[in-house]
């Protein structure tokens, strides 16, 4: 029985992740790299927020400090998380369902805490989840199971009994390690990676609508 659901953002309830592929190379660009690797967001979308700013400059040597960089891609972003980004398709209807049903249910990302709650609010939801946790309160990130737990402790359910949302690979193989009940989420910045999320995950869907048959 699921108790409760934890939901990544970006690709999963933000239709976000084209925006940092391009806001990666932005960047690089913007500090002297002229032709960025194409793979650099796949590389990055990996690491926490701290992470992925050290690796730009050790990969990229830039001259600059790691607080600069974090910074700077907040700014670079931000004004797309408070004005542009939509929710995918069907986020309220599934709320919806998982109210009338007292399912309660969370956020757990890798995103700037800033611009997650900028986003939420702006389209309406924030208030409506019951956590928001980030890299703030985990600093491991999403390769370690920390963020999950923390999750589940403020159900007051067990791994198994809660359902975690993902669009990403390597999320998904930490949550279904540390024994979560696992749901793939199509996003077409994963295609490279559908058919394993498809093999591993519980389950697996094209639309978060579909995840109401689920629980």
């Amino acid at each position: 029985m699921i108790k409760g659901v934890i939901f990544d953002l970006d690709g999963t309830l933000l239709d976000s992740m084209t925006v940092w592929s391009s806001i990666d190379r932005e960047f690089l660009i913007e500090n002297g790299v002229s032709d960025p690797p194409p793979e650099v967001s796949d590389v990055v979308k990996k690491m926490t927020v701290d992470e992925s700013s050290q690796y730009f400059i050790d990969r990229f040597g830039l001259d600059c400090t790691k607080e600069y960089v974090i910074k700077r891609i907040e700014d670079m972003v931000r004004q797309r998380y408070e004005e542009q980004i939509p929710l995918k398709p069907h986020v309220n209807e599934l709320l919806d369902y998982l109210d009338s049903r007292d399912i309660k249910y969370g956020i757990a990302t890798a995103t700037y805490k800033s611009l997650a709650e900028a986003a939420l609010k702006r389209c309406r939801v924030f208030e409506r989840f019951s956590f928001l946790l980030t890299d703030v309160e985990y600093p491991a990130g999403k390769n370690f199971p920390d963020i999950f737990m923390g999750g589940a402790e403020r159900f007051g359910a067990s791994p198994e009994e809660v359902l975690v949302v993902e669009d990403s690979l390597h999320c998904i193989e930490t949550a279904k390690a540390a024994g979560f009940t696992s749901c793939g989420v199509y996003d077409p910045v994963a295609e490279s990676d559908r058919s394993r999320i498809i093999e591993i995950s519980d389950y697996y869907v094209n639309s978060l609508d579909e995840i109401i048959k689920i629980v």
